[in-house]
């Protein structure tokens, strides 16, 4: 049975708040630069790219035996590495806004593709204006639930100054955007390409005029799978593709399909992180500037017989997570401590300094970042509110809650218990452990862990209908908000 929250935060949250107070005073106590110096003073830009649907296995630093990602192979070995990044709700729409406002997604409604995020809280962009910096969004934003192809106006924006934005498009290239006007104007070839050239000039525009933050969100290597550049295309054979040990062998010849067309769109991303990486450091901006890259979620791709995401595996859940910043690192460290999407906002704001605004419901991970103790328990929640679209019910969508730890997995639906992994012995997720005798411990500690995660977060894991009703979402039979173009 599900423990309901009846308190506004526990005694147990207030200690591990005091604990990760401590821990953050210590860890920005540590001599990363001379204390003082001018370059300690320096606020750092940040930019903050991140893919759509690009799987955490999915790079040659992870081990993937198929991608080529060399540049993001050799910006890992100069950077900190999450290897345990969670989509907290892995889907388009949710972690955007859970990026955007540090908060999860039972907490500013957006638990579905194609609504609108309110403005109650601060976002990145307003607290990144606040303190002084230039903001910036380029390419996807999938918050506005007004029509996929409709103009955004500046109200709905979340504070972002500069604008080349459209709700929503696979269609990579025949890609449109919209500037401050209502003119529908189009990307020149494959839009990532292009969105990336206009990232490159706004980092030429504003070097040496104080700091910036600059968000690009690319479409790919999101489905359709067949329509990354030739080059790119040419570089990858299905029937060379090498399968993930969890996929059947009556889904292989799909998957291998898939495969070669998902790499192709990733080897054209990896070359764009390349082109950004070469503008900072052509600009002199290298050290002042806080490069990150990562993804919205994953993607499936025939891993236990199932396509896409929502779903609560590691293919689905976990994404690739760099942050480059030589101010800090200049050689790579691996992280494993779980870091969910609310944690991303305010761990940036940390890093620059900026104070984190109430609304936010995230942890800042920054201390650990710059060499500091881990905070937090050691657990990211992992959610899906509501199955819709691809993951209806009839198709095993359900309701679930869970962590994922360094080394587990574990999920329960509204019925009770429903995953366990070890995944550390079992990394393909291969081995159910769930509601097995031998492993009854575990399961009870990691239930108490979940329960500890959803009383701290105020979430009292009710029925998808309890929060469609709640936020008044109107969704037809696949448990979709219908959408417009």
């Amino acid at each position: 049975m599900i423990m309901k929250n009846t308190e506004s935060i526990s005694r147990r949250g207030v200690l591990r708040v005091a604990g990760q107070l401590a821990a953050a005073a210590a860890a920005w106590s540590a001599p990363v630069v001379r204390a003082g110096s001018r370059e300690a003073k320096r606020k750092p830009n940040v930019v903050l790219v991140f893919a759509d649907q690009w799987r955490a296995q999915a790079t040659g630093y992870a081990g993937d035996p198929n991608v080529r990602t060399p540049v993001l192979d050799r910006l890992a070995r100069q950077s900190v590495v999450m290897n345990t990044a969670v989509s907290t709700c892995p889907v388009c729409s949710p972690y955007r806004a859970s990026l955007l406002t540090g908060q999860y997604a039972h907490t500013h409604g957006v638990f579905l593709n194609d609504v609108c995020l309110n403005n109650e809280a601060v976002s990145l962009a307003g607290a990144f204006g606040r303190s002084g910096y230039q903001t910036g969004y380029i390419g996807k934003w999938h918050l506005d639930g007004h029509g996929r192809s409709s103009f955004i106006s500046r109200q709905r924006r979340q504070g972002f100054e500069f604008w080349k934005v459209l709700e929503c498009t696979h269609d990579y290239n025949r890609s449109f955007y919209y500037g401050d006007e209502d003119t529908k104007l189009q990307w020149e070839g494959y839009d990532a390409v292009a969105q990336t050239r206009e990232a490159h000039q706004y980092i030429r525009d504003h070097a040496g005029k104080g700091p910036f933050a600059l968000v690009l969100s690319w479409g790919p290597p999101h489905n359709p799978y067949n329509t990354a550049p030739k080059q790119s295309r040419d570089m990858y054979q299905p029937e060379r593709m090498v399968v993930r040990q969890n996929v059947p062998p009556e889904k292989a010849a799909e998957a291998r399909r898939d495969l070669a067309g998902y790499y192709a769109h990733i080897s054209a991303l990896d070359q764009c992180v390349g082109t950004l990486w070469d503008t900072l450091r052509d600009n002199g901006l290298e050290d002042d500037t806080i490069f990150v890259f990562t993804s919205d979620h994953g993607d499936m791709l025939g891993s236990q017989g199932l396509s896409r995401k929502q779903k609560p595996y590691d293919e689905s859940v976990l994404v690739p997570l760099i942050v480059h910043w030589p101010r800090v690192c200049k050689e790579r460290r691996d992280i494993s401590v779980p870091i969910g999407t609310p944690d991303i906002m305010p761990t940036l704001l940390g890093l620059c300094g900026i104070e984190i605004p109430r609304t936010v419901e995230g942890l800042d991970f920054s201390g650990h970042v710059r060499g500091g103790a881990a905070l937090g328990d050691g657990a990211a929640l992992i959610a899906c509110y509501a199955p819709f679209g691809e993951w209806t019910r009839d198709k095993g969508g359900r309701e679930y809650r869970g962590v994922r730890t360094a080394r587990y997995t574990y999920v329960r639906d509204l019925k009770g218990p429903w995953l366990l992994f070890d995944d550390e012995r079992d990394p393909y997720q291969l081995g159910n452990l769930c509601n097995q005798k031998r492993h009854s411990l575990l399961q009870a500690e990691l239930e108490g862990r979940l329960q500890a995660k959803l009383r701290e977060v105020r979430d009292e894991f009710e029925p998808a209908e309890h929060y469609i009703r709640k936020w008044n979402y109107v969704t037809d039979a696949s448990g979709t908000v219908p959408y417009k173009d």
